[in-house]
């Protein structure tokens, strides 16, 4: 196979032209290639407004050898890319099947190797099946009912199906797992351009339904997915793990009349919850895929001396622009139906040492109110496949480390989360806090000069695009001020040089506080922790930064038990 890089075409063209072009390329006819694959397709608008499209292609010729010697480009390469391979399987019998905590991106993917190869897993899921979760989460949106364990955070598919579905990754991928992540999913109904565009997204509509095929491939394998089905503790002897206690909702949501007060709340609000039924389930391996925000469960593993730390984190503030004058900033003009809603990534570096930078930019997305817990309230983004919302958002981000919580446990992270959860939650009075970026950069700066909009005038109707109810309120009033001001700094920076980036016009809103875990639950090169059995695994447990790292990691786990084990017998 050869492969071409950097086959540029214009915004308007067909296939034969790029195939003609790489025909050009190796100076042959067109004729002459027997088969195409494109391999990677992004955006070039460096010279905007023109516009050019580059494709990688990878080409079958009939004499490679020959066309190879006479090219000598340095766009042309003979690639011989190996396909993914699973492990071979190990010689140890299990006693009895494997334990997946955790239905997100780590969790079915480890269960989707895991049942293919014959180790019938069983997937352990707190919050319900994707189809029951959309109406959860949408009843939340439209009525402020939050159920704490079917919600943006909880439920299979994990936190990344309300997002934008974004799959692009910085892990490096030697051993093909990437692609494999890919090809599966689109075997699974995600559409076939994710295989090659540079910035390869689903979005939250097509995202629910291919994780609804997943997990129905793994049941055929004959594997198990239990919903409502929440750990609560593991069993343990003599540093080896030998199963798990789950408490099961009931499949109604409810069970009698039964009501207690939530502790979160400090006895300010009743909230509904079920009387669980309990039952204790053996097993000698246990993989912990259980998100960034499960916090119960970390506190669980906590007193189980599990050995954990807490890690660096970043939160922030969500920062909305009207879609086309993104469009227009990246491209050059807007509403042009050939190209995509743009994208941005932007970084800034402040006097303070701290960087601040956009995370988890939503093309023609909303805002969503991602709330977990009772009398906390979180927010991030998401988009559907078509990002066509009148407006784009990013989090705007500063790292936080150890060193600024107060509490210097491993829950440090967790604790310092809490805290600015609350406070969104209290200046919103539940609903998302949101507020104009002038009035907050004026609030922080303590400014008394008029700081001028031009959003307001170019862009007539701008307002929030935001998933559940929100409400104008002192967004400066959530995060530290040394981060309020880190935030200031890094925006102003950097519309210095990205036209209107730092428009007072632009809406804030928050608290992004979830954008990954603020644990590491240490494991060894075995993927194991010090008590044996117990596999962390994906963005939970600290090794993974979004759907396809955190895929990627479930893979990886899936193999080291596989490496050890017998597939189990019938």
């Amino acid at each position: 196979m050869i492969r071409i890089n950097q086959i540029k075409v214009p915004l308007e063209h067909t296939q034969q032209d790029i195939v003609q072009k790489a025909a050009a390329i190796l100076h042959i006819t067109h004729e002459e290639i027997l088969s195409w694959q494109i391999v990677r397709k992004s955006i070039d608008a460096r010279k905007k407004p023109q516009i050019w499209i580059n494709y990688a292609l990878d080409v079958s010729v009939s004499s490679q050898s020959k066309v190879l010697a006479r090219c000598r480009s340095k766009q042309v390469q003979a690639v011989d890319e190996k396909a993914y391979r699973f492990s071979t399987p190990g010689n140890m019998q299990m006693r009895d099947r494997p334990i997946i905590i955790g239905t997100g991106p780590a969790g079915l993917f480890c269960g989707y190797l895991l049942a293919k190869h014959g180790y019938r897993p069983l997937l352990l899921e707190r919050g319900d099946c994707v189809e029951k979760r959309i109406a959860d989460v949408e009843k939340f949106w439209r009525e402020g009912v939050l159920d704490p364990d079917s919600n943006v955070q909880f439920g299979e598919g994990g936190a990344g199906t309300f997002s934008d579905g974004k799959l692009n990754t910085l892990v490096k991928d030697k051993f093909g797992r990437n692609k494999e992540v890919l090809r599966i999913f689109v075997e699974a109904g995600a559409p076939e351009r994710i295989l090659y565009e540079s910035k390869p997204h689903i979005g939250t509509d097509i995202l629910v339904s291919v994780v609804k095929r997943l997990r129905e491939q793994i049941i055929a394998w004959g594997g198990e997915v239990r919903f409502g089905a929440q750990v609560t503790e593991l069993l343990c002897e003599e540093e080896q793990v030998r199963g798990v206690v789950v408490h099961y909702r009931d499949k109604a949501g409810e069970t009698g009349d039964l009501t207690e007060t939530c502790s979160d709340c400090s006895g300010q609000e009743q909230h509904r919850r079920p009387v669980r039924r309990m039952e204790s389930i053996e097993s000698e391996t246990v993989v912990l895929a259980i998100g960034h925000s499960a916090r119960d469960t970390f506190e669980m593993l906590y007193g189980k001396r599990v050995p954990m730390e807490a890690k660096a984190f970043a939160v922030g503030l969500r920062m909305e622009h009207p879609r086309r004058m993104i469009d227009r900033m990246q491209y050059g003009c807007s509403d042009n139906p050939l190209l995509p809603a743009a994208s941005y990534k932007v970084t800034a570096q402040t006097c303070s040492g701290r960087g601040v930078y956009s995370f988890c930019m939503c093309p023609g997305g909303y805002v969503v109110n991602a709330s977990s817990e009772p009398g906390r309230l979180a927010v991030n983004g998401m988009s559907y496949s078509g990002r066509d919302g009148d407006n784009s958002n990013s989090a705007m981000i500063v790292t936080v480390t150890p060193e600024d919580y107060k509490d210097k446990s491993p829950l440090g992270g967790i604790a310092f989360q809490r805290e600015l959860e609350e406070r969104a939650y209290l200046i919103g009075k539940g609903a998302v806090p949101v507020e104009t970026y002038g009035a907050f950069r004026q609030a922080v700066t303590e400014s008394k000069e008029p700081y001028a909009s031009v959003v307001a005038q170019r862009y007539p109707g701008f307002a929030p695009a935001v998933k559940g109810a929100y409400r104008s309120a002192p967004v400066h009033d959530i995060l530290p001020p040394e981060l309020n001001h880190a935030l200031v700094e890094g925006i102003d920076l950097i519309g210095q040089t990205v036209d209107e980036f730092s428009d007072s016009g632009a809406y804030l809103s928050g608290v992004e506080s979830r954008t990954s875990s603020p644990v590491r639950i240490m494991r060894d090169e075995t993927g194991q922790s010090t008590l044996r059995g117990l596999y962390p695994c994906g963005e939970g447990a600290g090794y993974a930064g979004g759907i396809t790292s955190a895929a990627m990691d479930g893979m990886v786990t899936a193999e080291k038990i596989a490496s050890v084990f017998a597939p189990l017998q019938e």
